[in-house]
């Protein structure tokens, strides 16, 4: 046992904690496949398709590979939308270009701000449930999604008013 503790620091100094692609900080001691996963915009299909293309082993410890290796990935993450079908993608025929692309971190929250922000202008039916913070793709609403007060009975105000008054009565009997 003793043989195997001087090995593991010297694994650890080879080892990145953080790999940053693009404006995103991954993390380096998990999968490459889990790291990529944590990106905006990246999902398991997707994460897995970047590997192989990368020519990459997907469950190699992403902190671990070559700058060569990293640099073959950051590149396929770029050019996703040029190597999988349209329908792979998260932006076919954008509004104002018409392009088929596929955005990953900052941009994809950006772009999605400035569509909802485009609905609400146009007070289109999504626009409008938008503004009023209702739900927007169909989902149920008579039972869940309420945020104005409570329905029905707290058990969390109840216990509280039980404590108080278990404390109460505890400070009378001294």
């Amino acid at each position: 046992m003793s043989a195997e503790q001087p090995d593991e620091p010297e694994d650890d100094e080879d080892l990145r904690y953080f790999v940053r692609i693009g404006q995103t900080d991954l993390d380096g001691t998990k999968s490459v496949e889990r790291s990529l996963i944590e990106m905006n915009g990246i999902g398991r299909r997707t994460a897995r398709i970047i590997a192989e293309k990368a020519d990459i082993d997907r469950t190699a410890t992403f902190g671990r590979l070559e700058d060569d290796e990293i640099d073959r990935i950051v590149t396929k993450v770029e050019e996703y939308a040029d190597e999988v079908p349209e329908w792979l993608t998260n932006r076919q025929n954008d509004f104002f270009s018409g392009e088929t692309t596929h955005k990953v971190g900052n941009d994809l929250q950006m772009k999605r701000r400035h569509d909802i922000n485009r609905m609400k202008m146009i007070d289109s039916y999504k626009g409008v449930r938008h503004k009023r913070g209702q739900k927007v793709r169909g989902q149920r609403t008579k039972s869940t999604g309420r945020t104005e007060g409570t329905i029905g009975v707290n058990v969390e105000e109840i216990r509280e008013e039980q404590a108080e008054e278990a404390a109460g009565d505890e400070g009378g009997e001294e």
